[in-house]
């Protein structure tokens, strides 16, 4: 399976952890999109596509996203019967689940690096001073 094109999406904010949102292409037939590019303390790394974990209602069993105060269906107290506060940050990670996911560590590097490349380049292309061969080039009409 190739990477047959990554488009990178730039998110503002200097001092945010998410840098971008990535669509990835594979073999010109398989769209993934949303997956982010976040700066860790490691330096960047790309996250997969995910949905929060939902816990049912006691009460009426709608499914409510967990650490719901109140039910959003019946508006019953929730705070009892969800889940207690995480005790650090990697039991914070349990509360989303992929939507997709590389089964392979190999793969997973081989989107890591293809998305940050992306990133990378057009950060640097934005970063660019703009020129007037720029405007002529991209003009077929040469006005």
């Amino acid at each position: 399976m190739e990477i047959t094109e990554v488009r990178v999406s730039l998110r503002e904010g200097e001092n945010k952890k998410l840098k971008a949102f990535a669509t990835v292409t594979f073999d010109n037939c398989f769209v993934v999109r949303d997956i982010k590019v976040i700066e860790g303390n490691k330096g960047l790394f790309v996250a997969m596509p995910s949905k929060k974990q939902k816990d049912a209602c006691p009460k009426c069993g709608y499914k409510n996203v967990i650490r719901s105060k109140f039910c959003n269906q019946c508006a019953a107290g929730l705070e009892n019967f969800s889940k207690p506060p995480f005790a650090d940050a990697n039991e914070r990670q349990t509360e989303h689940r992929d939507i997709a996911h590389p089964i392979t560590l190999e793969f997973r590097e081989t989107i890591q690096k293809k998305v940050i490349d992306a990133y990378q380049a057009k950060k640097s292309n934005l970063s660019q001073p703009f020129s007037s061969t720029d405007s002529q080039d991209k003009n077929p009409n040469g006005s």
